[in-house]
């Protein structure tokens, strides 16, 4: 039995952008991208993440105005759906208007090196602020990413940013932290990170995992990007015995199923689940 297993807090993926690795395109229609950001509440999802420009392998930066036309109306429409909303975006001016939209939570890709603007915004609307590492940018990420050491290069960078945020008025309570698989990583580099996440929780944040549908458990299980529910679920499973407490998700269902079995069998018990309940500090 194991009493500090975390309740599994799923967050649902909504990207609204024609080009992203595995949905681009079917939720670009605000209508389209409200319907499903309430069936994956349906679901189980206690947060829904909102994204407007997409951070995959080699991906083009949108404008500002461009990201603002995508996410606003969705975010508008999703307001009080029951789930908490997230605006995946390194744009302080769209993170403002997503706040003002309803937005509780900053997902920021960049760790907040994206918009200087960025820290101040968060630290004064007294927003949850998601710090994520990633090497270089979208565009070149996956080139040739290296590392001394994986594991240690990242915790050492989101203890850096963490130290940084909370320098610039976040509250500490308020960050979370994600290790970025798949952001300029080999097979191997998101593997050992995997492998070794409680180092990373060690730093004594919520961890959020994104491993949704990446192509790393394509190559690895041989399959396309909507036949890798099982990969995901399964690293799911092992980022939550590692202490892992958001799992950023395309599938909600059997995302939240397995982490709710995972759990019950790693505490020895099985408890009502809180599966809405906000990350705690």
């Amino acid at each position: 039995m194991r009493a500090d297993v975390p309740d599994p807090i799923v967050m649902g993926v909504v990207n609204v952008t024609p080009d992203s690795f595995s949905d681009g395109g079917e939720w670009l229609d605000p209508h389209a991208a409200i319907a499903h950001g309430r069936d994956l509440v349906a679901q189980g999802a206690a947060i829904l993440d909102i994204g407007g420009e997409s951070t995959r392998p080699g991906a083009q930066p949108v404008t500002e105005a461009e990201e603002l036309r995508r996410v606003v109306p969705v975010l508008e429409g999703l307001a009080g759906a029951g789930a908490r909303l997230s605006i995946d975006t390194s744009k302080a001016a769209v993170a403002a208007a997503a706040i003002d939209a309803g937005a509780t939570v900053v997902n920021d890709v960049t760790a907040l090196r994206g918009d200087p603007a960025m820290a101040a915004l968060v630290a004064e609307r007294g927003c949850d602020v998601c710090l994520m590492h990633m090497l270089g940018e979208p565009r070149t990420m996956q080139r040739d990413p290296r590392y001394d050491d994986v594991v240690d290069d990242v915790k050492a960078f989101l203890a850096q940013r963490l130290e940084l945020a909370v320098g610039a008025g976040i509250s500490e309570q308020r960050v979370w932290l994600d290790p970025g698989i798949g952001f300029g990583k080999t097979i191997d580099h998101n593997l050992e990170l995997l492998a070794r996440l409680d180092e990373i929780v060690a730093l004594g944040r919520p961890v959020v995992i994104g491993t949704s549908r990446k192509s790393f458990l394509g190559t690895i299980a041989g399959r396309d990007a909507g036949e890798r529910v099982p990969g995901t679920i399964a690293t799911n499973v092992l980022a939550l015995e590692r202490g892992a407490s958001v799992f950023r998700v395309h599938d909600v269902a059997q995302a939240r199923d397995a982490l709710l079995v995972a759990a019950a069998t790693l505490r020895g018990k099985w408890l009502p689940a809180k599966t809405t309940s906000k990350t705690k500090g």
